[in-house]
């Protein structure tokens, strides 16, 4: 009985391990290159003015408009929660696009892929009642509508332009006397705005994210080969970029617009350390492979770019 005891305590125990060896699966890590690399696009919000006749008294200050910097910092805070930006304080908005219609040179003068500008092109509050023999209901209600212009940088373009209009109610209700009764709530324009904003954000990061992520050559010599970008835009050690030519332009006769070719890739890029303290002043230093074509006195002629 003892031995027919112990024969099959030691069938449980064996039976017990091999399940748990058979759960202990391993696996191959995988590169995070080979997972997609989540490089965030560096972006300036430039102005988002009131162009509404809202709000704009005698003492109105074109620079300090409140509902313009509040409809910023709903698009600042959706574009951050995204996960996939990196945002830039960008003021001056004159010195911006002054900087963005010099073309290539734009993209670093002003540090950003891309550069949004909006207004709030609508806005309007009104109190819809109605009123019974013993009740009364009185509902608040705010529109706005919101205009975006996506520009690259690097070209100057326009790649997209939308509005989009947004809404938000309050009903309070009274029946013989008693019910709430409330003064007009501010938090309306918030609501109405973000439900505007929210509509075109989706479209940004869209836009955004089809192009392929680049950054160019900060030096490129016996010393060291830098590339601009570092760990707040995601590039990590062992990345691999592509090192290409940057296309030759040619004029739409159709529409008379500059479109820039597909480029020549002519190497690769390997990361081997990060370094900078701010998005601006971020560096990669790099190795680069598979290339005798590079021309390292004329660094401006070669964009980096992600490996898709």
């Amino acid at each position: 009985m003892k031995k027919l005891i112990l024969f099959t305590l030691s069938m449980i125990f064996s039976v017990a391990a091999f399940a748990q060896r058979d759960t202990e699966i391993i696996e191959n890590p995988v590169s995070e290159q080979e997972q997609g690399m989540s490089l965030k696009r560096k972006v300036a919000i430039g102005r988002f003015s009131n162009e509404t006749q809202y709000a704009k008294g005698i003492f109105y200050d074109k620079e300090n408009d409140p509902m313009g910097k509040q409809a910023l910092d709903i698009l600042s805070s959706k574009l951050a929660a995204s996960g996939k930006f990196l945002l830039l304080e960008r003021s001056d908005l004159s010195s911006l696009l002054e900087e963005c219609q010099k073309g290539e040179s734009g993209a670093a003068t002003i540090g950003a892929d891309y550069m949004i500008i909006g207004s709030i092109t609508e806005y309007g509050r009104k109190n819809v009642g109605k009123n019974g023999v013993f009740s009364s209901q009185k509902t608040q209600v705010v529109e706005a509508a919101v205009s975006i212009r996506l520009v690259d940088v690097s070209t100057g373009l326009i790649i997209y332009s939308d509005e989009a209009k947004g809404s938000a109610e309050l009903t309070t209700k009274t029946t013989l006397g008693v019910g709430g009764q409330a003064s007009f709530d501010a938090t309306l324009s918030d609501k109405a705005i973000s439900e505007a904003i929210g509509q075109l954000v989706e479209n940004i990061i869209n836009k955004c994210t089809n192009s392929s992520w680049k950054t160019y050559f900060l030096s490129y010599d016996s010393d060291a080969i830098l590339i601009a970008g570092g760990n707040s835009q995601g590039i990590k050690e062992g990345m691999t970029f592509a090192i290409k030519t940057k296309g030759k332009k040619v004029k739409n006769p159709q529409t008379g617009i500059m479109i820039t070719l597909p480029g020549k890739e002519v190497g690769k890029a390997k990361v081997i350390m990060t370094g900078g303290d701010t998005p601006e002043t971020e560096y990669a230093f790099v190795e680069v492979s598979g290339t005798d074509e590079i021309n390292a006195t004329n660094m401006n002629q070669y964009v980096i770019e992600e490996i898709k």
